[in-house]
């Protein structure tokens, strides 16, 4: 990408509010047609592009070191590249963040003061369920700004169209590019990622924050007495297929046993879930 101003930078009316994007995709354990508990990032990777370049201006990887599963499946290996020796050597996800963030200090430290910084991502998972649900499962503290996101999918379709089910390499080449690099694993998904949140601006899309941590609006009585209402508390919404999500508890013996949690409507003991929407309940 060139160092020149990108075109949005001519046109008041296509300019951003954020100085920069930090494109994220995290790889974690998995295994065919199975659910792993807990699942554990074991791919870290970050991409800082410039708002008013469009230019990546700096990468960031580490390999997570998973301790409930610590030994990759050959499902998992063979799906994202990553070896064995590459997380067994990896740092432990609260080491991961803090060289995150001052990796992300020193890349930004020339920029403006308040300068403004937006996370993107293809999808809600990585920050609304991956990176929340096991911060949370291990008491781990996150910086902010992995709390507010760009789900990316949602300029995309605006500028685009398609429908919900486009995946990544779908949408990158929908969008006139090629693809770089591996699919699934995390450095190059985030790059492509960047490559085609670029490629958006470029056609015009305004791209805003459209997913957050912010907790919901309080209930009143009323309101809590709606269907949907589990012995468990809170109320369901509806998870990103459209429909209601689906309550439920944590039975497998662990310190996670008795916890409430919503997922996706559309889960059967067969497939699991259509999306990947997840949020605890208590």
């Amino acid at each position: 990408m060139s160092n020149a101003a990108a075109p949005w930078a001519q046109a008041p009316h296509l300019l951003h509010e954020f100085e920069f994007f930090l494109v994220v995709d995290f790889e974690a354990t998995c295994e065919k047609d199975k659910r792993i508990y807990p699942q554990e990032i074991i791919e870290f990777p970050s991409v800082l592009v410039d708002g008013a370049t469009g230019r990546i201006q700096s990468a960031f990887r580490r390999y997570v070191r998973p301790k409930y599963h610590p030994v990759l499946t050959p499902f998992c290996r063979d799906l994202t590249g990553i070896r064995q020796e590459d997380v067994d050597g990896g740092v432990d996800l609260g080491e991961a963040l803090w060289l995150h963030d001052r990796w992300l200090q020193a890349a930004t430290a020339g920029a403006r003061k308040g300068g403004s910084l937006a996370v993107v991502t293809w999808g809600d998972w990585d920050c609304r369920t991956m990176l929340e649900s096991e911060c949370v499962f291990k008491g781990i503290e996150k910086p902010a700004y992995f709390d507010r996101w760009v789900y990316l999918r949602v300029p995309f379709q605006a500028v685009l169209g398609g429908g919900g089910r486009v995946n990544l390499q779908e949408a990158v080449r929908a969008a006139g590019l090629q693809w770089e690099g591996r699919l699934h694993c995390g450095l190059d998904d985030a790059r492509n990622t960047a490559r085609l949140l670029v490629e958006i601006m470029r056609r015009g899309a305004k791209i805003a924050i459209t997913g957050s941590l912010a907790p919901p609006p309080i209930q009143d009585k009323e309101e809590e007495q709606q269907p949907h209402t589990r012995k468990c508390g809170g109320a369901a919404g509806a998870c990103y297929c459209g429909v209601a999500s689906r309550g439920g508890v944590v039975a497998m013996p662990g310190p996670m046993q008795g916890r409430c949690y919503w997922g996706c409507g559309n889960w059967t003991p067969n497939m699991g879930a259509v999306c990947p929407y997840f949020l605890w309940t208590n």
